[in-house]
């Protein structure tokens, strides 16, 4: 054999000699660093999943509080990890909606960060102080008007959703009332509760112990369908509170660093999706007022589109900003 032939013969070999084997992932304990303060509804969701996903991985999913910054903190740091799966950010809809809330932000969303599942969404209730005379959304809207620039509202703080949510009504039905944002829902709620605000939109599980013990008045939930645990309370969009097509619910996801391995981001996919489907799981955030999410992690990257868009129409409608 000649030498063009011997070298072919050992081109060959060398194209088929199996490409090295990429090590087992995860190799070490798995960070998810989540977006707020320990004990608040978006950690006790996100440590619920994490103990299911370690099961599914074989190793800790160990959680880290990076809160501040409506969530940017978080993003930041998740952003300039390494991108080898091992560092996960457990965000919140607030991601959506600091794109255009902030003038700068230290990433860069759809450049710095990938999606891996959607994990959870619950309903945003809108309460009030019990000596509010309204006791039904119609009630309500009669009320908003006929005391149209005279009331007040709380919220987690300017831009939060609970903000949002609460302008987006209050311009549906034609009212007015003077925004009193607070550091934390938990603050305006226990202001609501005291009347120092006549209403609020707050999160599902973090209102509903109040609603149930009267101390605040429940009027209707923000998503297309009633909650399970609230099923007397209509929804804002059957309730004529706002359009037919109304759905907006407070979410949470998982997202990686960009250049994260394909193979990888499928694997932390799956483990969520188990965790998700897991018996147990959802029993617990059926308890808390949540329902799993879950999908593909394109699924998740269509739905934080789409998600982006709608907050930046609504943060420029209600001309929130912070820095």
């Amino acid at each position: 054999m000649n030498r063009r032939g011997l070298l072919g013969l050992a081109a060959a070999a060398t194209l088929a000699r199996p490409a090295p084997a990429q090590p087992a992932f995860p190799q070490r304990p798995v960070r998810l660093v989540v977006a707020f303060p320990a004990g608040g509804p978006t950690d006790v969701i996100a440590r619920i999943i994490a103990e299911r996903m370690a099961r599914d991985l074989g190793q800790p999913v160990v959680v880290e509080n990076r809160g501040g910054a409506n969530g940017n903190i978080a993003a930041e740091a998740v952003s300039r990890a390494d991108p080898d799966g091992h560092t996960l950010l457990y965000n919140t809809s607030s991601i959506a909606i600091s794109q255009a809330l902030y003038r700068r932000l230290g990433y860069d969303l759809a450049r710095d960060l990938a999606p891996v599942a959607l994990t959870a969404a619950a309903p945003a209730l809108l309460v009030v102080n019990p000596a509010v005379p309204a006791q039904d959304p119609q009630g309500f809207v009669a009320w908003a008007r006929a005391n149209s620039g005279r009331i007040s509202y709380g919220s987690g703080g300017v831009g939060n959703i609970s903000h949002l949510v609460a302008f987006m009504v209050l311009r549906h039905i034609g009212a007015e009332a003077t925004h009193v944002p607070y550091r934390g829902t938990a603050a305006a709620l226990t202001d609501t509760a005291a009347g120092n605000v006549q209403f609020m939109a707050d999160a599902l599980n973090t209102a509903l112990p109040l609603a149930q013990d009267g101390r605040v008045r429940a009027i209707a939930v923000s998503t297309r369908a009633r909650s399970p645990l609230l099923p007397e309370v209509p929804t804002m969009a059957e309730a004529g509170m706002m359009p037919p097509d109304f759905d907006v619910g407070i979410w949470q996801g998982m997202m990686v660093p960009a250049r994260t391995p394909a193979p990888v981001v499928a694997r932390l996919n799956a483990a969520a999706n188990a965790a998700l489907a897991d018996a147990e799981v959802k029993a617990r955030l059926a308890a808390m007022g949540a329902r799993p999410t879950g999908g593909t992690a394109e699924d998740y990257a269509r739905y934080l589109a789409a998600e982006v868009a709608l907050w930046a129409r609504v943060v420029q409608e209600s001309g929130a900003t912070a820095e």
